[in-house]
This record gives C-alpha cells, sequence and structure tokens, in this order.
C-alpha cells in the first residue's frame, strides 16, 4: 500500500512505534509530536490520512481534528485513544474523525485501519475528478471559447451556477444565451431537474399568462382540462425566459408578482400554488433602455438582474471563429454524411476577418451551407456565401502600398470613428473629444450609419433624452442633450478637450494648481481665473462645469445594490455616472469630474481613491462610526445618503445648476 501519513502524539516512543509500523506497509510518514508542528504542516503538504492522540501537551486532540478538517475536510483523521470508552469514540466521530483505534494499539488493527482510510480518500479524490470531468463537459459542451471574453463568462457561469440568484442573460441576437442558461443549470445543484424554455416572444400574449401559470378547467374556450403552467413544470429545476424584453406590460406585473412570492395563480383559478424554480432571463434589447422609455418596469428589471451574464458578440471572441467552425464542420459532416475533414487556409482567413453581425448563429449556418455545397475533403473560399467572400475587414492602412486598399475619405472616416470608440470601451463623450466632435454630431454619425445598414457595434438610445425632466437616464450610460431643445443654436467642435481649454473659457473644467498638495490654489492666492480654491474643507480642490450633462461622477462602493441604486439616482438628476467596487478599479476609471467613495473597500479606503485622483473633488459616504478625513474629502454625508443632498453637494463642488 503507498500513501502519506502524518502522525501526531506527544509520547515520542508511541509515535516512534507507528511510524516503524506504517512505514513497513509502504506508507511514507510524517511523524510530530506537537500539534501546532503538525497543523503547519497539513497547511504545507498533501497527505492521505493523519493519525493524532487524544490526549496532547499543547492542545486536545479533538481540536486538532476539527482544525484539520476546517482546512482540508476531505482529509480523514484517525484518532488513538486510551480511553476505551463509547463517549470517547462519539466525541471523536461528531469532531469529524473517520475512525479511531485504542491503546495499547495493535499494529496490525492500526494498519488495516489506516489501509482503509487511505483508500477512501483516493476514492473520493477520484470520484471528484471524474464528477469535474462530467460537469466540465456537460456544462460547456456546446457553449465553446478560448478567447478572454469568453473565459469571463465561463468563470461567472461557474461562480454563480451553485446558488439560486436569479440571472439575466444579455447578448446579441445569436451569440448563444439560452447555452448560457443551459450550461448554468447543468453545473448547479438543479441538474437532475428539468430545463423549460419559453420564448415570451414567439407566444401571443393572450396565451403567455396561460403558459407561464397555468390555467383552471372551464377558464377559457377550449380550456376542457386543467393545466399546469411552466413554473410549475420547472419544480426543482431552471425556467429559462428568453426575450422577457419582448413581454407585455401587463404581464410584466403578474411576472413580478410571482417572482416576488414565488407562488403562482393558473388563469381562473382561486388559489395560489408556491413554486421551486430558478429562473434565468434572457433578452438582446438594452433593458436599461427600455426602462427609460416606459417599455419595460423598472421594479422588474431590478429584480431579474440579480447576476448578469453578458455573452459577447461574436466580433470581439478573437481567436474562437477557427474553434466554433471546425465544431460545427464535424457535426454536419457527420449529420449529412460528407466527408468533410477540415477548412482551407484562404477560407478560415475570410471567416476570421469577416465581422458576423448575425453572430455565432450566423456562422453555423454559413458552415452548414459551405458543407452541403462543397466537392471537396475541405472547404474553399468559393463554398462560402457571397457576403463572407466578398467582405473587406475594416483594417486601418493609413498608407496603402495597393490600390485595392485605398478607400474614399468617407469609409475612412467611419472606419476610424468605429476603432477610436473600440479603444475607449464605447464611452461616446470621451471618443467625441478625441474626435473633435462634440456629442450630438457623434450621435447623429452614429445614427446615420445605422439607418445605412452598417453594423457600429455600440449601444446606444434611440435618441438623446430631453433636458427638461421625465424618467431616468439609464445607468452607466452617456446622457446627451439636443441644443436644439434648449432654443440653443448648435455648439461647434472644441478645438481642446474642455480640461484643456484655458479657464477664462466660460463652463469649462478648471484643474486645481499642483502647488497647492491635494487642490485648490497655491496659499493666499486664486486659481487663474479667479475661480476659488477649495470649499473650506481642504480636500481635493474645486472645478467648474457648464451643466450637469456634462459632469462625470465615479461611483466607488463594493456593496453593489448600494452602488446601483445611487448610479441610478445620480443618473436621474443628470449626471453621467461610472461606478467601480474597488480601489484598483477606481483609478483605473481615468478623469472624472468628481468621486463619490464608500470610506471602506476590500482593497483599501476610500482615502486612497480620493488620494490617488488627487485634484478631483472627493465626497466620502461614511457609517454610523466612521469619520471622513477633511484634509481630504471636501465633504462627507452619512448613509442611508439622501439623494436630493447627494446631488445637491455635487453640483456645489462642480458649480452647475440643477439640470
Amino acid at each position: 500500500m503507498s500513501g502519506k501519513v502524518l502522525v501526531l502524539d506527544d509520547d515520542p516512543d508511541a509515535c516512534g512505534l507507528m511510524e516503524a509500523a506504517l512505514s513497513g506497509r509502504g506508507y511514507t510518514v510524517r511523524a510530530e509530536t506537537r500539534a501546532r508542528d503538525a497543523l503547519d504542516k497539513v497547511g504545507a503538504e498533501d497527505f492521505d490520512v493523519v493519525l493524532t492522540d487524544l490526549q496532547l501537551d499543547d492542545m486536545d486532540g479533538l481540536a486538532v481534528c476539527e482544525r484539520i478538517l476546517g482546512v482540508r475536510p476531505d482529509l480523514p483523521v484517525i484518532v488513538v485513544t486510551g480511553h476505551a470508552s463509547l463517549e470517547a469514540a462519539i466525541a471523536a466521530m461528531r469532531a469529524g474523525a473517520h475512525d479511531f483505534v485504542t491503546k495499547p494499539i495493535d499494529l496490525e488493527l492500526l494498519g488495516i485501519t489506516v489501509d482503509r482510510a487511505v483508500q477512501h480518500h483516493k476514492l473520493r479524490a477520484e470520484v471528484k475528478r471524474l464528477r469535474d470531468e462530467v460537469d466540465e463537459a456537460r456544462g460547456f459542451e456546446k457553449l465553446l471559447g478560448q478567447s478572454t471574453a469568453m473565459k469571463r463568462v465561463f468563470d461567472v457561469i461557474t461562480r454563480v451556477a451553485l446558488t439560486d440568484a436569479t440571472v439575466l442573460v444579455t447578448g446579441e441576437s445569436g451569440t448563444g444565451k439560452e447555452l448560457v442558461a443551459r450550461a448554468i443549470h447543468e453545473r448547479s445543484n438543479r441538474r437532475e431537474g428539468p430545463f423549460v424554455a419559453i420564448n415570451c416572444a414567439a407566444v401571443p400574449a393572450t396565451l403567455l399568462e396561460s403558459e407561464l401559470f397555468g390555467h383552471a378547467r372551464g377558464a377559457f374556450t377550449d380550456a376542457k382540462a386543467a393545466r399546469k403552467g411552466l413554473f410549475l413544470e420547472a419544480d426543482n429545476g431552471t425556467l429559462f425566459l428568453d426575450e422577457i424584453g419582448e413581454m407585455p406590460l401587463e404581464m410584466q406585473v403578474k411576472l413580478l408578482r410571482a417572482l416576488q412570492e414565488r407562488t403562482v395563480r393558473a388563469v381562473g383559478g382561486n388559489t395560489e400554488s408556491p413554486f421551486n424554480a430558478r429562473v434565468i432571463a434572457a433578452t438582446n434589447r438594452d433593458l436599461e433602455t427600455e426602462v427609460h422609455e416606459k417599455r419595460f418596469r423598472e421594479d422588474l428589471y431590478y429584480r431579474i438582474n440579480v447576476v448578469t451574464v453578458h455573452v459577447p458578440p461574436l466580433r470581439e471572441r478573437e481567436g474562437d471563429v477557427p474553434l466554433l467552425a471546425q465544431r460545427f464542420l464535424e457535426r454536419f459532416a457527420a449529420r449529412h454524411g460528407k466527408h468533410v475533414v477540415g477548412i482551407s487556409a484562404p477560407a478560415a482567413a475570410k471567416l476570421v476577418a469577416y465581422h458576423w453581425p448575425g453572430n455565432v448563429r450566423e456562422l453555423e449556418n454559413s458552415v452548414e451551407r459551405a458543407v452541403a455545397l462543397t466537392q471537396f475533403d475541405h472547404i474553399n473560399v468559393e463554398d462560402l456565401p457571397e457576403r463572407i467572400r466578398a467582405h473587406r475587414p475594416d483594417t486601418m492602412v493609413m498608407m496603402p502600398e495597393t490600390a485595392e486598399e485605398l478607400v474614399t475619405v468617407e469609409e475612412l472616416e467611419r472606419r476610424y470613428l468605429l476603432h477610436v470608440l473600440k479603444v475607449v470601451n464605447g464611452n461616446k463623450s470621451r471618443a467625441a473629444r478625441i474626435l473633435g466632435y462634440d456629442r450630438r454630431t457623434l450621435y447623429r454619425k452614429l445614427e446615420r450609419m445605422e439607418a445605412e445598414g452598417q453594423t457600429t457595434g455600440v449601444r446606444r438610445q434611440s435618441s438623446p433624452p430631453d433636458d427638461r425632466g421625465g424618467g431616468i437616464t439609464p445607468p452607466g450610460r452617456d446622457r446627451d442633450y439636443e441644443d436644439r431643445d434648449l432654443g440653443m443654436p448648435e455648439r461647434e467642435p472644441p478645438s481642446q478637450p474642455a480640461w484643456a481649454r484655458p479657464p477664462s473659457s466660460p463652463g469649462t473644467y478648471v484643474p486645481p494648481s499642483s502647488a497647492s498638495g491635494y487642490g485648490g490654489a497655491p496659499s493666499g492666492g486664486m486659481p487663474s481665473g479667479g475661480m476659488p480654491s477649495g470649499n473650506g474643507h481642504g480636500g481635493n480642490g474645486h472645478s467648474h462645469v457648464d451643466d450637469a450633462a456634462r459632469a462625470s461622477v465615479l461611483l466607488v462602493d463594493d456593496d453593489a445594490d448600494a452602488r446601483d441604486l445611487l448610479e441610478m439616482l445620480l443618473a436621474r438628476e443628470g449626471f453621467s455616472v461610472r461606478t467601480a467596487g474597488s480601489v484598483k478599479e477606481a483609478l483605473a476609471v481615468g478623469d472624472v469630474d468628481v468621486v463619490v467613495t464608500d470610506l471602506a473597500l476590500p482593497d483599501g479606503s476610500g482615502e486612497d481613491v480620493a488620494q490617488g485622483l488627487a485634484g478631483t473633488p472627493a465626497i466620502a459616504l461614511t457609517s454610523r462610526d466612521q469619520r471622513a478625513n477633511d484634509e481630504v474629502f471636501n465633504a462627507s454625508l452619512a448613509r442611508p445618503v439622501p439623494p436630493d443632498r447627494l446631488a445637491a453637494e455635487i453640483r456645489k463642488l462642480l458649480d452647475v445648476s440643477p439640470g
């Protein structure tokens, strides 16, 4: 028998006797006479079994057992006791011991007991390995990808699967949102239960309630028998609500109540029936915009959006196209009985260069077509659809060497605009500054491109929100204003970014003087342009913008629920809000006009954020037992934070009036 055994006994003779006996049976043995040394070894090395005496000088043997199992719950612990009593045995087993032996030690019996424990440990390890392999294959069998974007999706799936949290899967049409939902189900504790799916857009509104909740006999014409709905059919399993953004508003109210109460009432029924199903929803719509435009209930949005899994479009999954194409080729070659084994290099290059507006579904369709048409054992360029063969990639060739690479100035502008948006992660305010446009001009160009059928890959509102109130600006999105709505002439594109213009220009940001440490003017003076240097709190300085639409706020809080709520409320007040959950994330955001931060963060404190963004006005959010440093923060507010008070403090720091 082979294995590694740790022996713990403060009697050196007993320790040596057990070590010799087990070494003679082929085990590698480590012997210790002090409990603390033994615990250190358990934390540093892998063992198959631990033998510990109940009576130790520096620690109780049962406590040692509990400590070991707290670190290595799968490690068998055998307790050695000189008290051959039922009470000692029961105490050892309750502490988590795998088995026990009594003194005086029968070395043969000890060897047999250790043999059984080692076999048990190795068997459990093998079962776990096989189960992990099965879960890996079953959970991600059809959801393929090796790109960084997909690895992030796999990580979120793995972490959320073993919980019962409601999940919202977002992504463009054809990205594989249902595959994500199935992967979550297959890796969850509900894997043995049913996976029930319904496309909310495919069921008429008049029948959707009956489909979800069921109906009683005679509830409507042709209801000749009672029928339970999908919520009850998915009991102990998962209910997948695809395209939930298409659900009618009157049905959203009933769905919200069902999710809140965890009960459903059949159409025409008089009683409530509890259900035990996990709900996963999916949409290709921007639900934040739908909420803003009153087409989706805000309370339902926050109810289903506990955890979001965003499935990236295929154009953002660099390197995944060949992997997916080969898998589809193998499937369709087997289905159609054709001997097709691969894709030629030129055809693969065409597939990689194409932008895939229909995502994985379009790729799957294209490969099936190519397998059906090819006359060879490889897919060639001529087997691909015309749109893929004729596609010209949007690469930025500034000084082309061949006539084929030359493009019009309009096309060059379009490509560069999309390139800038990609680099700044879709931040339209930042992109407009880089391009030298005002934001309205950028919106018009994007709208024109969309109208001409060109895919921009940029999520946007159907139109910039009006500045005169009503609704909310979706959190995390740029807020823009139509100058004509305000009775003002349209702004010309600025020749410089706002932060670089001279302080004398009206409505611009005035950076604090570097001579003042965390902001403000040098002692005894004022910043150029006559702006006041601070607010009397010390802190990070003082800035000025012309309206809330230009004011960017960084909100830092590791409590996602509290952060989302404040983000929504600040967006409603007209601010452009960016968020972070840690010091590291906050310092990576870049330039903002004001920072609002919780004092306690997982990797530091709010002071680290304020000092790392020196020169940016900072507001601290405190609890009852916290006090903000007046030398670091311009202001502090105690939780719970009144939204109007927070907005007023931000406006005071930025010298803007309410929008």
